[in-house]
């Protein structure tokens, strides 16, 4: 099973750790294009910063984070599963996970990133801010910039059994699955059951929540089909949308009562 997340706007520090080493990084076939976007991202955040605000999106109040940008080469690395942070991340709470669900996680758990494209939970970064949705001066999109060297790579990542697709939108339009890869894979919206409606806060939690279960409970599903009866025996309400032509991903609604 691969699962696909998005990451978290917010991160943790880095920490004091060793700086980042890029050829670490699992998925060396993204290394040219990782060395792209890091060059120009420190290269915009150690100037103007208006202009840099302004191209990341950033608010006065997080101006800080053009000096972390700036300082990347240098910053310290943690574990990606560690730097990121928010709903999803501290639903799924991959700390209290005991050491053979950790071990999953640790083969299963694949994090988009507009910075490093994406990242195992064990692999080492330092904390970060560039989204999916950044155009660079000189790249473009990243969700562009991403595809070509995704569309190579991630389909080997993918193996032979299930992808379970829990990105947003900017973070799917780095990598879509096609043929036989499609076909086994399954993408969830986590809806409040009452009406029928995504709200963001619990869409988010809920999906922690169902990795933390598959994960807990030791449960790899080689298709959708076998995803769902594992995810109604686990106590969750799914309703499915099987695909209408060959080739085509599977979508799962989560149906929840209550916001929480």
């Amino acid at each position: 099973m691969l699962v696909l997340l998005p990451p978290s706007e917010g991160k943790a520090s880095s920490g004091r750790g060793a700086p980042l080493k890029l050829e670490s990084l699992t998925l060396p076939g993204l290394t040219a294009a990782r060395e792209a976007v890091l060059g120009e991202l420190v290269e915009l955040c150690a100037g103007d910063e208006e202009k840099a605000r302004e191209v990341l999106g950033l608010s006065e109040g997080l101006r800080g984070e053009l000096a972390k940008n700036a300082e990347l080469p240098t910053a310290g690395a943690r574990p990606a599963g560690e730097i990121y942070t928010g709903v999803l991340y501290d639903a799924l709470d991959l700390a209290s996970l005991d050491a053979a669900a950790k071990k999953r996680a640790a083969r299963s758990l694949l994090v988009f990133s507009g910075l490093w494209g994406a990242v195992r939970v064990t692999d080492r970064i330092p904390s970060y801010r560039c989204s999916m949705g950044v155009k660079l001066p000189g790249l473009g999109a990243l969700g562009a910039h991403w595809r070509t060297p995704m569309a190579a790579v991630l389909p080997g990542v993918a193996g032979d059994g299930l992808v379970l697709d829990l990105r947003s939108a900017a973070y799917a339009s780095a990598w879509k699955p096609r043929g036989e890869v499609a076909a086994r894979t399954a993408t969830v919206r986590v809806l409040h059951a009452p009406t029928r409606k995504v709200v963001s806060h619990f869409n988010k939690a809920t999906k922690g929540r169902i990795v933390r279960s598959l994960l807990t409970a030791g449960i790899a599903p080689k298709g959708p089909a076998e995803l769902v009866e594992a995810l109604r025996e686990l106590g969750y309400v799914v309703e499915v949308r099987e695909p209408a032509r060959a080739g085509t991903a599977w979508t799962l609604d989560v149906l929840v009562d209550e916001v929480h």
